[in-house]
């Protein structure tokens, strides 16, 4: 699909932010939410769906269904996210990240926006310290961001304790759903906030918040997507908040 393209302006004020903080010699870091923002695509549920075609795991019956129920528990998803994870107990990480480049490459046309390609690649040669921040399975993400040309070391996600490479049931903390992206992102840069961060549904507002000079809300799904609603909120607030805003469609 043709994605729009960012205004030229946009580029220049990142070009333009980036070098003012160069010159202040202050630390340069950027983050991403994954799914929705990075490519069309659900890459935690696309995972999932092949772990349910491929019958990787032991499931419940009807796996998606009992998956969406349980993210309407209590009106928290966070309990969803993390089963998504334990369900690959007793296997080993090896395996499973195998299984996610497997699901990744049979996703057909490829999902990453052209443009946030373009971004990437730009932050990068600015020497930006890049973190994909994601409710998904970090295991399921990781095929992606090296697709854009980033590592397993970039993500940052939902996972749960590995012991001797055997993915284990027991959550790592902070699950990484609204306020906990923020808690789990700043642990990884040492309590540093990044400068840029871009995401594309409410359970991002946080991260763009604190970010310290651009917040970039992208959208792109349908009318009949359940994802419409809760991107036009995100862009409502970027609107308000004086964010740049882009939709892709």
């Amino acid at each position: 699909m043709n994605y729009k393209p960012y205004p030229s302006e946009f580029w220049t004020q990142i070009e333009k932010t980036i070098a003012e903080l160069k010159n202040a010699q202050k630390p340069l870091i950027a983050a991403f939410d994954a799914d929705g923002t990075l490519w069309d695509t659900d890459l935690g549920e696309n995972f999932f769906h092949y772990q349910i075609d491929q019958k990787q795991v032991p499931l419940p019956e009807n796996p998606f269904e009992h998956y969406l129920e349980m993210k309407k528990i209590n009106n928290d998803p966070r309990s969803a996210y993390v089963w998504l994870a334990q369900i690959n107990q007793g296997k080993s990480l090896e395996q499973v990240r195998k299984w996610a480049q497997e699901a990744f490459e049979a996703i057909r046309p490829n999902p990453i926006f052209t443009e946030q390609q373009r971004l990437i690649d730009l932050l990068k040669n600015h020497g930006v310290q890049i973190y994909i921040v994601t409710a998904s399975i970090k295991w399921a993400v990781e095929p992606g961001a090296m697709a854009l040309g980033l590592g397993a070391e970039n993500v940052i996600g939902v996972e749960t304790i590995v012991n001797n490479g055997i993915i284990s049931e027991t959550p790592v903390l902070p699950i990484t759903y609204r306020t906990g992206k923020v808690e789990a992102l700043l642990a990884h840069t040492k309590k540093t906030h990044p400068f840029f961060a871009s995401g594309n549904t409410m359970g991002d507002y946080e991260l763009l918040d604190n970010a310290t000079h651009l917040r970039l809300a992208v959208s792109a799904a349908s009318r009949d997507d359940r994802l419409f609603k809760t991107e036009q909120e995100l862009a409502i607030a970027a609107k308000e908040k004086n964010w740049m805003h882009h939709r892709f469609i």
